[in-house]
């Protein structure tokens, strides 16, 4: 085992403009300082999500490797600083991320993107395709209608349910269907989460506002993925109830250098539910030579 990493001893802030509006944003940076790659998580959409609540079982397994690990709070979440997004929040996300690599001065980065954090690697890869290494999208990455089931899916419903109203039993509503097999949840976990989400009330309230500004906040960006070059994997859970495994085979069609892994009894957290095996995949698939850069 290499060096333990805290939430509280990697915290950092940079300053980033939106519309002439400075925001304070933050990410946590795990830097073994060994192979000098980096690789950047972007978190999900659901109320108190963060960088390190979506993938604090994955973080050590690739700074072990070598990796530089950073995860980034994207705006209206966590310690980062809220905003009412009108436009595409896929494009807002790329745009912090550029600013987080202009601002560690990276030459490029690996991306690990979890539902709303894949749409937001996918807009980074159609802007900046030379800042990108290899790409990891879990749970999202474009936005259309399945051909299978009725839109919106059920889990986004009990999102925005919980947005809305933020209590304890709206937050296991949610995630009863989050993970393939609640039990695994337990009441710590449920009420941290429920901690993060009201410790700042003005992400929920801000994100509601977006929404209805702007209902398609992660567009479909279907016709434009043949233009992304970078080698991707693509990770769904087959018992997703968030986002269906239809729009991973969408993915994989588009994206021409991808392959696609299904996880059974799994829904929409892989990275959580099967952190095991997703460890040994994740550093199978940065430590391949035509990775190096």
């Amino acid at each position: 085992m290499g060096q333990e990493y805290s939430a509280e001893e990697t915290s950092r802030f940079f300053t980033f403009k939106e519309d002439g509006t400075d925001l304070q944003i933050h990410y946590n940076d795990c830097d073994p300082g060994a192979n000098g790659q980096t690789i950047v998580m972007l978190h999900g959409s659901g109320p108190g999500a963060s960088g390190w609540a979506n993938f604090n079982r994955n973080i050590s397994a690739l700074t072990d490797a070598g990796f530089r690990v950073v995860l980034l709070d994207c705006p209206g979440w966590s310690k980062s600083d809220t905003i009412i997004c009108r436009g595409s929040r896929s494009e807002l996300n790329a745009r912090v991320l550029k600013g987080l690599v202009d601002h560690l001065k990276l030459p490029s980065v690996h991306i690990i993107g979890n539902s709303m954090g894949a749409h937001s690697a996918v807009a980074f890869a159609l802007a900046h395709p030379d800042l990108v290494g290899r790409l990891v999208l879990m749970g999202g990455g474009t936005g259309g209608v399945s051909s299978f089931v009725p839109m919106p899916t059920e889990g986004i419903k009990l999102i925005g349910a919980l947005y809305r109203d933020p209590t304890i039993e709206n937050l296991k509503r949610m995630m009863a269907v989050f993970v393939y097999d609640p039990s695994d949840l337990t009441e710590d976990l449920n009420q941290a989460r429920l901690k993060n989400m009201l410790a700042r009330r003005d992400h929920l309230e801000n994100f509601v506002k977006s929404s209805e500004a702007n209902p398609k906040q992660f567009p479909d960006v279907g016709h434009r993925l043949g233009e992304i070059k970078a080698e991707t994997l693509i990770i769904w859970g087959r018992n997703d109830r968030f986002v269906p495994l239809d729009t991973g085979l969408r993915l994989v069609a588009g994206i021409a250098n991808s392959e696609l892994h299904v996880f059974n009894n799994c829904g929409h957290w892989a990275q959580w539910e099967h952190h095991q095996k997703f460890n040994r995949m994740m550093k199978d698939f940065f430590s391949r030579e035509s990775a190096l850069r």
